[in-house]
């Protein structure tokens, strides 16, 4: 066991440390080198490509030695900043010595410890959400939006992208579920520290098709635009992670898969005519993505964009979204 943990603590490092130096100092002078050379270095069957042995399974587009390498690296905290509140905390977090880097007008990356919430009001002035969750904004304005339009995040979780297309449209009309009760208080208290008032909230299991949207909507509960940030594996995730890497059993991803057609199916009649269908994981398996978007294209629905959100060589997590149109 010990050999394991200083074997793990070279292959995650990249600067030279004291504990190293003490008890390999032989491995603390080459911290530096990239991964795969690492691994050659060690005296053990273990190679890089051992880390995720499921590459058969991966999407299209994603390097598996990369990935593979994003394993050993710490992702990064990503801020995303409320409107208006891009000097204010910039201007905080420099007076804390809080380093960032700046991806875009909206988003910063902190080092992942890094203690923001002792500095900045979170959820009211910056939300803490993944670079490529982040990019999902791009799915909203393509959704073509208008203020008033009827939106059920079907899958909320804790709320982050609720918050994030509210942002974006402050008033549209929206309704968030999920299937976990702590998780829709947790959202409550996320939404209010964000401002937002006006929304409806509901607990449901949508992969039983006798849920019911409560409180009910007008027009037979029908949405013009419908997120469904369906659960799935979280593979994309697990370098945050890496004890979901280290206990995943292959069988997983078809049960993953089946669940999220049926919340699909049972989510899909609530979508107006000429309506948009949003779907996301934070997975990097095919059978959760683009084996899906067969699906729901065999309903009928058009697809309109579909992108795999690469984040492993970014310090930050892998996303899938399909957006879709529902036919006249």
């Amino acid at each position: 066991m010990e050999e394991k943990i200083l074997q793990g603590l070279f292959l995650c490092s990249d600067q030279p440390n004291e504990l190293l130096d003490e008890l390999r100092p032989e491995w603390n002078d080459k911290v530096s080198l990239v991964i795969k050379e690492k691994f050659s270095l060690l005296n053990t069957q273990q190679t890089l490509f051992n880390v995720f042995p499921w590459k058969e399974e991966l999407s299209t587009g994603i390097d598996h030695e990369k990935f593979c390498e994003s394993f050993f690296i710490q992702p990064s905290l990503f801020l995303r900043l409320r409107p208006g509140r891009q000097k204010e905390v910039g201007k905080k977090l420099g007076n804390a010595g809080i380093a960032f880097d700046i991806i875009d007008d909206n988003c910063l990356a902190l080092p992942n410890a890094s203690k923001v919430d002792q500095v900045i009001e979170l959820n009211r002035e910056a939300v803490v959400q993944d670079y490529s969750s982040q990019r999902i904004a791009d799915f909203f304005r393509r959704a073509k939006l208008k203020q008033a339009d009827r939106v059920w995040d079907c899958c909320a979780a804790s709320g982050g992208k609720s918050i994030m297309l509210h942002d974006l449209y402050p008033t549209i009309d929206l309704t968030v579920s999920d299937k976990r009760e702590s998780i829709m208080i947790n959202l409550e208290k996320r939404f209010k520290e964000a401002g937002i008032r006006k929304y409806k909230g509901f607990v449901a299991d949508l992969a039983n098709k006798n849920f019911e949207i409560h409180p009910r909507s007008h027009r037979d509960s029908k949405f013009e635009f419908i997120i469904c940030d369906a659960p799935c594996s979280g593979s994309g995730t697990w370098s945050r992670t890496p004890e979901q890497l280290h206990y995943f059993e292959k069988k997983k991803i078809d049960e993953y898969a089946s669940l999220q057609m049926k919340i699909l199916s049972n989510v899909m009649p609530h979508l107006q005519p000429a309506g948009y269908l949003l779907y996301i994981t934070c997975s990097v398996f095919k059978k959760e993505n683009e084996t899906i978007v067969q699906f729901i294209q065999q309903t009928g629905l058009r697809l309109a964009e579909m992108k795999l959100l690469k984040g492993y060589d970014k310090k930050a997590d892998t996303m899938f979204a399909a957006l879709f149109q529902k036919t006249l």
